[in-house]
């Protein structure tokens, strides 16, 4: 499959049961883990939950912390966050050590 036949990263395409099978969890620990807002999926005009490729990933995140590390929900609340600031971080060193570098050559 090359890159054009691929979903978008961010957009929402996958209803709760093919997440369901795709992560190995159930549809109500799905529900709980958008009630404990670890997880936003979108929403169709009918309602309906829709999962981007970007939630799955989370999703294996969660089910990771949890089922093999055994971290509580509160625990993988704060380890995502502490991971989507880091992510952040890192994004932004790059963008500073680029605009290092531009100046550095106009010294």
């Amino acid at each position: 499959m090359t890159n054009r036949e691929q979903p978008d990263w961010d957009e929402p395409c996958y209803v709760i049961s093919v997440v369901s099978r795709m992560v190995g969890v159930n549809a109500q620990t799905l529900r709980y883990y958008e009630r404990i807002e670890l997880v936003e999926p979108s929403r169709s005009g009918g309602n309906i939950r829709l999962y981007s490729q970007r939630d799955i990933e989370r999703l294996h995140r969660i089910k990771t912390l949890v089922y093999d590390m055994g971290v509580n929900a509160a625990g993988v609340d704060v380890i995502l966050r502490l991971t989507d600031q880091i992510q952040q971080l890192e994004g932004t060193v790059e963008v500073l050590r680029g605009e290092i570098g531009r100046l550095q050559g106009e010294i």
